[in-house]
């Protein structure tokens, strides 16, 4: 297929940043995504940020392994955050070959917020990489209607606007919407599944979009309505953290049956495509 896939970092999070890239590798993806800062406190944290060894390692093994790095995260735009301070975690992205940012939008001040993604994206921009709001039900920024509405006032030629499957059925988006939004916005996507019952509270948002989802496929997400919205090119970063499956299964294959289960469902997309 022509379409890139990639391994996301949270469907294999037990593993190193090297050895991300080199499970990627072996299951057969084209990219895999980097988890550069932690996304809660209680994620480990590894010194992959600057000239560190950690950082040497990942980068020899991007280069031997032919597996190229989508993108990078996450950068979390809260009311204190000096966009400056990511500076290092770009440029150590950048070193990687990474074409995107992952942005979580923490701020309820939307003002605010539009400003700081902006001025994320200018210095994103200074290292060829693209800025991407990523919309989730318990963050500030909690659809894909409020994410589009913040990129067209900021009105950054390198923003985009991420579409992960299970936060976009959680926050009530439709698949109509996407038609809506300029096709340079939508850079790439994420792909995962999930029970069609949505939780009923927070904690079980984060449970399930953090810890415990499905297999592409295997859930009752409208995914093949989010994929025939998307355009047919950009690459899917398969995002699936299965932390009760991880107890008996090996990251490398998790990663395979993965991989299995998007090309699957890719095959159904494309047939529905030719009707």
């Amino acid at each position: 297929m022509a379409r890139q896939i990639g391994l996301a970092a949270l469907s294999v999070l037990e593993l190193t940043p090297p050895a991300m890239v080199t499970c990627a590798a072996d299951a057969g993806y084209d990219c895999v995504g980097l988890r550069l800062i932690p996304a809660t406190s209680a994620e480990v944290s590894y010194p992959i940020i600057g000239d560190t060894p950690l950082v040497r390692e990942t980068a020899a093994r991007v280069s031997q392994s032919g597996v190229r790095v989508l993108d990078i995260e996450i950068f979390r735009l809260k009311p204190d955050t000096r966009v400056e301070d990511y500076r290092a975690a770009l440029e150590t992205g950048a070193r990687f070959g990474a074409r995107h940012a992952l942005v979580a939008g923490n701020d309820p001040d939307e003002a605010r917020l539009t400003d700081r993604f902006g001025a994320l994206c200018d210095l994103a921009a200074e290292l060829g990489i693209s800025a991407n709001l990523e919309p989730m039900p318990w963050t500030d920024v909690k659809n894909f209607a409020q994410a589009a509405r913040i990129l067209a006032a900021a009105r950054r030629a390198n923003s985009g606007v991420l579409i992960d499957p299970i936060h976009f059925d959680r926050g009530g988006s439709r698949p109509d919407e996407v038609h809506d939004v300029p096709r340079d916005w939508l850079r790439y996507a994420q792909l995962c599944d999930a029970p069609a019952e949505r939780p009923v509270d927070v904690e079980g948002l984060l449970l399930q979009a953090r810890a415990e989802r499905l297999m592409p496929g295997d859930g009752g997400l409208d995914l093949l309505g989010i994929l025939r919205a998307l355009p047919r090119d950009i690459p899917l970063s398969v995002e699936v953290p299965m932390q009760t499956l991880a107890r008996t299964v090996p990251a490398l294959e998790r990663a395979r049956r993965l991989l299995d289960k998007t090309r699957a469902l890719l095959q159904r997309a494309q047939a529905l495509d030719t009707l």
